[in-house]
């Protein structure tokens, strides 16, 4: 089958979407596919044809020198290269990857892909939408206000927050994801509030402040209709952020997690529960925080989640016997059996 594999982008998570790309690429070439790479940053010049070709791609920081430009994704998705192009595998994280803008482009092209349609992929982008979502089926999600850009450094509106959702308070940009621009206030210092209203105001045009629930960090995949085992999260220190995420050794993952099976089998139902209330499609991974009380709450869903071999789908995958190459070739059946169901 001809696969272009999407990865890469112009989001924050550029260069873990480079990574991700690579091995999925390595796993479709073995098994068989006839594949290609894309980066639609670098519009027509950015077709991988080959594992070596992935050392010689531009990272964040060299691309952002020399501006970042989203009609570039025209220019990539329109090359007469896809003409021949059987499926479209994504996994371009973040901003016009897992938001519905290149899921759109391969609707108009007429070409199936992996995961999520245009309308779930920007519902689960929009944390804000997303969470009253969950909330109208009963699933707890940790309270939430949310501001505008204009409301960065008014000091009563801070202080309106605090007296609602507690001095241990979560800032997050509305619309992005791998922990980029998150705050967390544990004393209910005003300046830092501050701060991380400042901080997420420049990654997006939306401010979520959510209450900080104490407890762990559990995190469901999804592969078709089933919840893969719950993982645990164990950062080495602080949260779960960015640096521990993507540094070796700074966090520990237990799979399964250490919890009761009714906790578990739980928090895996209130996953598939998310999953198809946004109309969410193929694979995905929903968030937790687990309280102290061993009650969950969910805190997003991720239609495009990391996608290296060590990443949290692969790995909860590998826990129930599919390997990262099944995996692979699970999601494109996943698809493939939605559209011929169309």
């Amino acid at each position: 089958m001809k696969i272009a594999v999407i990865f890469g982008g112009i989001s924050t998570e550029r260069d873990i979407s480079i990574k991700s790309g690579r091995a999925v690429f390595n796993g479709l070439v073995e098994l068989g596919h006839e594949v290609i790479g894309v980066d639609p940053a670098l519009g027509s010049e950015g077709f991988i044809r080959s594992i070596a070709e992935f050392d010689k791609i531009p990272k964040l920081e060299s691309l952002q020198l020399n501006g970042l430009y989203p009609k570039q994704y025209l220019a990539a998705i329109t090359h007469p290269i896809f003409d021949e192009i059987e499926f479209a595998f994504i996994v371009l994280h973040g901003k016009y990857g897992e938001d519905g803008t290149i899921q759109s482009l391969f609707e108009l092209r007429g070409i199936p892909y992996s995961g999520s349609d245009i309308k779930a992929s920007s519902i689960a982008m929009d944390k804000n939408t997303s969470k009253i979502m969950f909330s109208s089926v009963g699933i707890s999600t940790p309270r939430w206000t949310v501001l505008k850009p204009t409301d960065v450094g008014n000091y009563e509106i801070y202080e309106e927050l605090r007296l609602d959702l507690g001095k241990e308070i979560v800032i997050k940009p509305n619309d992005q994801g791998s922990t980029v621009g998150i705050t967390i206030v544990h004393d209910g210092n005003l300046d830092e509030i501050h701060k991380g209203c400042e901080s997420a105001s420049k990654l997006s045009n939306l401010i979520l402040i959510e209450q900080y629930i104490s407890g762990k960090e559990i995190t469901v995949g999804i592969l078709g209709t089933e919840p893969l085992p719950v993982i645990e999260i164990v950062p080495a220190s602080g949260f779960y952020d960015f640096d521990h995420k993507y540094t070796k050794g700074k966090t520990q993952y237990i799979c399964p997690a250490e919890i009761s099976q009714d906790i578990s089998e739980f928090t895996q139902q209130l996953a598939i529960t998310a999953f198809n209330v946004l109309g969410c499609d193929g694979f995905a991974r929903a968030d937790f925080r687990l309280d102290n009380e061993g009650q969950p709450f969910l805190l997003e869903l991720n239609t495009i989640p990391g996608f290296t071999e060590t990443s949290l789908v692969p790995k909860a995958a590998k826990e129930v016997g599919i390997d990262f190459n099944q995996l692979c070739q699970r999601i494109i059946d996943l698809a493939l059996e939605k559209k011929k169901g169309h």
